[in-house]
């Protein structure tokens, strides 16, 4: 089964390259994909019969217990056979809906393969993790699907209404699975299906879940935006709106009702809903003027009837609503693409217009009345033998009550609601038969394309089924039974047939299409009382009010809250934190645990936290810029210095070097900012900003106090000296967490640094990162920088400082440079390669190369950088991070998985051996990025600042020399 989801999927990665190269008749070589998964679900119909049905168990995130788990039983195998049969047909259709010129048919060939895997994955799932996510893959497809053409204001309106309604069930559903998983302690369906949990927290969860599946099936009141879906193409509105995804809501009742029917408040949320829906649905569809909506009425009144008979939770009801599901699938995809070859064939599906089909399309005309006949429940058809299984149950749930608990008094209200609906379902049938095919006087006629043999094949065939399975009564009740059977047998064995005798429910069908008639009959009165009780209020009316009061408090918050000042927002984030977790800080102070304080291991400590402590007050007092960088830069060098003293060599390393280049960046961009904080007279704020600052300094110390003391069990990292050496054969724990225990966390932050990178390029760089890459060889002569020229036969090793002006040169600096560059950059590669068993690490290491980088450029500025790293920034930044997922990938060409690693000793002539761990290579891109990331920021606040001064002084200089 997984195998075939899987091959489903890829189908739809290669679907746009087939269409693409074959045009729209690629769709029938698509289609071939769905049909032979059609034939091998419907090969494995006598295993299901038996109780032998596939299942399949693959692993997914064993860490955390989830997995691939697939099964299929009789639901299963009915819904898989629909998703998949009914899926070959309507991508076959396509090869003659769309014409060879349409805009986006690739893309939405793709899309829609990819829907019909994602609804084939969901029917077959066996664990309610893996229903969620191809849940929300259909959700995500459809809105694709529906949005096909986003150049209509409709289409995109409606396809983010769809999104909207449905991922706001799909959560409420993920929270009732998750509810329901920790009652059951699993999250296998089948299992929690054989056992199911009991409680308050289950009952919560199982109507959590039925929100989910109301707003997939478009029940009230969600059902607006099925309707509205209507503005996709039609072999969309066939496939998800008929036959396919807006039946994962019917299925998931279907699939839940053995275990939870007896719920509180199943079958009345249900049963009312359902109902209301249904009799909703039936009124809408018969003021209709387009077919396409005629039949979204009608499907939303269909989708309410399916959700009433399953949820009633007895045996005969489930056989019949799954008899009625295949019927309706069958049908009402029959009737959508008929609209679909009319659309096609005369530009127009308002009926108004439309006249005199019968005789240019008899096949579409037959196919048509057969669909709206099964629709309307007339025998022979299968619609009529699911509709009276229907009414048998639901005569005995008012006479026998069978189990439900309904009453006499409910039951019979049942009944009655179900054939007032069924009168509504002949009238809107008769209405689109007659819409469609009747002949009747028009103001402009119709040039009519009669469509093509394989243009109606796929509506034919499925008219034809309809057809065939009425009359397979007996196999049919043989193949559902299985379902049906969870239930307790009822007051009559259930079964499926085409004759229940003279009977009271043969009465109620016999009413309802002679009521339904004359309703059609009498449809201008009809139609004269509706437009006479209309009004403007609805539910999609009050969605749309919703969304734009939502709209217009998210505007007015934003303008309250981003109002374009750094402190506004950093004041707000601080507020909150010093608030809520502030607050819970109180409450665990106050409690009765002490807190366990220890002021110091060292005196030393205490020394160096009071030069901290000074450094701090001492920032938030100056007014002068460059002061407070330096102070800044104290309390972190003194941070570095306690990780010293408490034994971390190797976080007071990267402290250290982070500390070091974070000094030197803000350094350079102080250069373009005035010398002092403000001119301006001290206010109240600063005392506010204080105060804030303050109390974020009290409650963070309280979070550290607090976490400190809380400890009720031996810390982990006692277990990390072993584990580090046995597991990632380094004695630096602290690497080996990074790129082996938490290597993944690291490729993720590497992708946060390439983020970051790329903002910098973003907001600074106006050209490619390395159109500004010059040499001092490249500079013209006379440039426009002091160039000294160098005498024949010597080369200067620090060339850009000869592009510097005398004033500006230090020939002190430049010696120690020339000392200390080569030094740090051996320094970087010792501590790349010994990172693993020693302080230091590719992050360390690049830090180090950073250093030696920024010592090159103030010596001898922005050219001397360039002759240091000719290199684009960009492409350094980017391959570091494919080196490290390389690194990554690597094992697995040895039968390894994913980021595991070797360990290497290399022995080494004079030196000894050299123990390596192949992690190393994963470090290496970590080198790169990081190098790439400070050539980046000295590129930016260096060179082009460099550029911006010397530009504007050319500029004052130009001014004076005219005036």
């Amino acid at each position: 089964m997984l195998i075939l989801i899987a091959v489903v999927l890829a189908t739809a990665v290669v679907s746009p390259w087939l269409v693409l190269r074959a045009g729209s008749r690629a769709f029938v070589a698509i289609a071939l994909v769905p049909l032979a998964g059609t034939v091998w679900v419907a090969a494995q119909g006598p295993a299901v019969l038996d109780g032998r049905g596939p299942a399949e168990l693959h692993p997914w995130v064993p860490g955390v217990g989830m997995e691939l788990a697939l099964a299929m039983g009789t639901l299963q195998w009915v819904m898989a056979l629909v998703v998949l049969g009914i899926g070959a047909l309507v991508l076959a259709y396509c090869a003659w809906y769309f014409d060879g010129d349409d805009l986006g048919v690739p893309r939405f060939a793709g899309v829609l393969v990819a829907f019909v895997g994602s609804m084939l994955g969901l029917v077959l799932a066996d664990d309610l993790l893996l229903l969620y996510v191809f849940w929300e893959l259909t959700t995500v497809f459809s809105f694709l699907l529906i949005g096909h053409d986003p150049g209509r204001r409709a289409s995109r309106r409606a396809a983010i209404q769809a999104l909207i309604v449905t991922t706001l069930g799909g959560l409420a559903m993920l929270v009732g699975a998750i509810v329901v998983a920790h009652g059951a302690d699993t999250y296998r369906i089948s299992q929690i299906l054989a056992d199911p949990p009991a409680g308050t927290a289950v009952t919560v969860g199982v109507h959590l879940l039925l929100v989910g599946a109301v707003s997939k099936s478009a029940l009230l009141p969600f059902h607006f935006w099925l309707p509205s879906a209507m503005a996709a193409p039609t072999p969309v509105s066939a496939y998800l709106h008929a036959a396919s995804m807006v039946k994962a809501g019917v299925y998931l009742v279907a699939l839940l009702a053995p275990a939870f029917a007896g719920v509180a408040g199943w079958r009345e949320v249900l049963l009312v809903l359902g109902l209301a829906t249904m009799l909703l649905g039936g009124v809408r569809a018969l003021r209709q003027h387009d077919l396409k909506l005629l039949l979204a009425y009608g499907t939303v009144s269909q989708l309410g009837f399916l959700v009433l008979v399953l949820g009633v939770g007895t045996r005969s009801a489930t056989l019949a609503g799954l008899a009625l599901l295949l019927a309706h699938a069958l049908f009402k995809a029959t009737l959508f693409l008929v609209v679909g070859i009319i659309d096609h064939s005369t530009g127009t599906r308002d009926l108004r217009r439309l006249t005199g089909l019968a005789g240019r399309m008899p096949a579409v005309m037959v196919a048509s009345v057969v669909a709206a006949a099964s629709m309307a429940g007339l025998p022979p058809l299968l619609g009529f033998l699911a509709k009276e299984g229907v009414l048998v149950a639901l005569v005995d749930v008012a006479r026998e009550g069978d189990g439900t608990g309904l009453g006499a008094a409910n039951g019979w209200a049942l009944v009655v609601g179900v054939v007032l609906g069924s009168v509504l379902t002949v009238a809107y049938s008769a209405r689109f038969v007659w819409g469609a095919f009747g002949r009747r006087e028009v103001e402009e006629p119709l040039t009519v394309h009669a469509p093509g043999p394989a243009f109606v094949a796929a509506p034919v065939v499925l008219a034809g089924l309809t057809v065939l399975l009425g009359l397979l009564g007996g196999p049919l009740t043989s193949l559902l039974s299985a379902q049906a059977e969870a239930f307790p047998p009822g007051a009559h064995e259930p079964e499926l047939v085409l004759w229940h005798g003279v009977s009271l429910p043969l009465l109620l069908t016999a009413v309802s299409v002679g009521l339904g008639v004359l309703l059609f009959v009498a449809r201008e009165p009809v139609a004269r009382a509706q437009t006479a009780l209309a009004h403007d209020w609805s539910l999609e009316r009050a969605y749309r009010g919703g969304m734009r009061r939502l709209d217009r408090t998210a505007v007015e918050v934003t303008g309250v809250v981003q109002r374009g000042s750094a402190a506004a927002y950093l004041a707000v984030i601080l507020v909150v934190l010093v608030a809520l977790p502030g607050w819970a800080m109180v409450r665990a102070l106050a409690g009765p645990d002490r807190l366990t304080i220890a002021a110091w291991d060292t005196p030393a400590q205490a020394v160096v936290g009071v030069v901290v402590v000074v450094a701090a007050v001492l920032t938030v007092r100056s007014r002068r810029r460059i002061r407070a960088v330096l102070l800044v830069g104290v309390t972190g060098y003194g941070t570095a210095l306690l990780f010293v003293l408490h034994g971390a060599p190797d976080l007071a390393l990267t402290q250290a070097l982070v500390e070091t280049l974070t000094v030197v960046v803000f350094v350079l961009a102080l250069r373009r900012l005035p010398e002092y904080f403000t001119d301006r007279p001290l206010s109240r704020q600063r005392y506010l900003r204080a105060a804030l600052g303050l109390a974020v300094a009290v409650v963070t110390a309280g979070f550290l106090l607090v976490a400190g003391s809380a400890r009720t069990s031996d810390p982990v990292s006692l277990a990390l000296p072993p584990e580090a050496l046995e597991f990632g054969g380094g004695g630096n724990i602290v690497n080996v967490i990074l790129v082996d225990t938490r290597a993944w966390d690291t490729l993720g932050e590497l992708s946060v640094l390439v983020a970051a990178a790329t903002g910098v390029a973003s907001l600074i760089y106006v050209n490619a990162r390395g159109a500004d890459i010059r040499r001092v060889k490249d500079i013209p002569y006379p440039a426009d920088v002091t160039k000294i020229p160098t005498g024949r036969g010597r080369r200067a090793w620090l060339p850009g400082s000869r592009t510097l002006a005398p004033e500006k040169r230090s020939i002190i600096f430049e010696v120690v440079v020339r000392l200390v560059f080569h030094s740090l950059v051996v320094i970087s590669i010792y501590l790349l390669l010994a990172g693993h068993n020693a302080p230091g690490g590719g992050f360390a290491a690049g830090m180090t190369t950073g250093l030696a980088l920024v010592v090159r450029y103030l010596a001898g500025g922005r050219y001397e950088l360039d002759e240091a790293a000719p290199v684009d920034a960009g492409r350094l930044i980017g391959g570091g991070l494919a080196v490290a997922a390389v690194a990554a990938l690597f094992p697995l060409a040895f039968g390894g998985v994913v980021l595991q690693s070797a360990v290497v000793d290399v022995p080494l002539p004079l030196l000894g051996e050299l123990h390596l761990v192949t992690s190393v290579l994963f470090d290496v891109g970590v080198y790169l990025v990081v190098v790439g990331l400070v050539l980046d920021l000295l590129r930016a606040l260096g060179s082009h600042i460099d550029r911006d001064i010397q530009r504007a002084r050319r500029q004052a200089e130009a001014e004076v020399g005219a005036a």
